[in-house]
């Protein structure tokens, strides 16, 4: 496909001409979950780097996260959510939230475990043998389905939690456990 190229050779250009900091950085504002994970997951697919974070709190809309993106790719990212019939209901620059997008995980080294916290998810996960301990938090009610699924599992073996579900606890309990794995398999 041509426009990814594009984008990526659009995209490698304009880096060496940015400002620091969040300049330049678009925010697509969805209203449900879902539409946020498809609107990554297209975006990904067509080579704009693109990251999903929690919204400032003047941008917050009911649902907890919106897409990062380069502001100078707007054109090409809205045309590829138009062609799969996805519309954000607002898209702000990160100058004008006044705030940073709040990341959505965060890791604690806890001793023999690392916990890893994506919004109000939790996994955690004794390093020795890299096992999944526990998986608490979220408000979803598939919470103990997927904690159920995973908990004992090796980390480098175990299902990912999108291949189980699709709420924003799934999605949430995916970017930890990317991360952990990250952080513990390398």
């Amino acid at each position: 496909m041509f426009l990814p190229g594009l984008i990526q050779r659009l995209y490698r250009g304009a880096k060496h001409r940015a400002s620091p900091g969040r300049q330049g950085q678009g925010l697509l504002v969805f209203a449900h979950t879902g539409e946020v994970i498809r609107a990554e997951a297209l975006l990904r697919a067509a080579g704009l780097p693109v990251s999903v974070q929690g919204p400032p709190p003047a941008l917050r809309t009911g649902c907890d996260m919106v897409v990062v993106f380069p502001l100078m790719l707007e054109p090409a990212a809205l045309e590829i959510l138009a062609g799969a019939g996805l519309r954000p209901e607002r898209i702000a620059t990160a100058d004008e939230a006044l705030l940073e997008p709040v990341a959505l995980f965060s890791t604690v080294d806890l001793g023999d475990w690392l916990m890893v916290r994506a919004a109000n998810l939790k996994i955690t996960i004794r390093k020795a043998d890299r096992r999944i301990v526990n998986i608490s938090g979220g408000g979803c009610p598939d919470v103990p389905y997927l904690a159920a699924e995973l908990k004992g599992q090796a980390l480098d073996s175990a299902p990912e939690p999108r291949r189980l579900g699709q709420t924003l606890c799934c999605y949430s309990l995916q970017k930890a456990f990317e991360e952990a794995k990250r952080v513990l398999c390398g």
